[in-house]
């Protein structure tokens, strides 16, 4: 029979996996984008860049990308209230952190920049003029933000191994 101590840990231990887990997919989707995808697109020639990025911008909001991307800023949510309902020895600084990067970098850099971003490009036609020019814009202000979100991620990720390490 499994004590009240153990059955919080195994939850504990389980949240703290999930959200690595989480953080670890996002943190890679976004190094995707920054090391390869961007650049391809940029490269491309006659607007096929800006085409194929409004493509992905509305392929992307499928059932596991958003289950993934919302799931992982309810968990993290979850450690942030957690950590602060823990005695002050069972806190892990670290499951605070992770939570904190993804909810900040990864889900509030999104919110802020990247889908702003992302409405005003699939409101231009890419073979226009003006979707051009904004393109050229989007692409440098865009995937540096997702540098950001990438960084974020990543360091998230680390923490929670962190703190299930701990």
């Amino acid at each position: 029979m499994t004590t009240d101590a153990g059955f919080e840990n195994v939850w504990f231990d389980a949240l703290l996996l999930v959200c690595a887990l989480g953080t670890g997919l996002m943190a890679g989707l976004f190094f995707v984008f920054s090391n390869s995808a961007m650049t391809a697109f940029v490269r491309m020639e006659n607007n096929r860049g800006m085409a194929a990025m409004q493509g992905i911008n509305a392929s992307i909001l499928n059932r596991p990308f958003l289950l993934l991307f919302f799931g992982t800023a309810v968990l993290s949510a979850l450690c942030v209230a957690v950590f602060f309902g823990l005695e002050r020895e069972s806190r892990s600084p670290w499951m605070l952190t992770g939570a904190l990067l993804y909810l900040t970098g990864g889900f509030g850099i999104t919110a802020a920049f990247n889908v702003p971003l992302n409405r005003r490009l699939a409101a231009l036609p890419a073979d226009s003029s003006a979707g051009q020019a904004f393109w050229a814009h989007y692409a440098v202000v865009w995937t540096r933000w997702n540098h950001v979100r990438t960084i974020c991620c990543t360091a998230s990720l680390g923490c929670f191994v962190l703190a299930a390490a701990a």
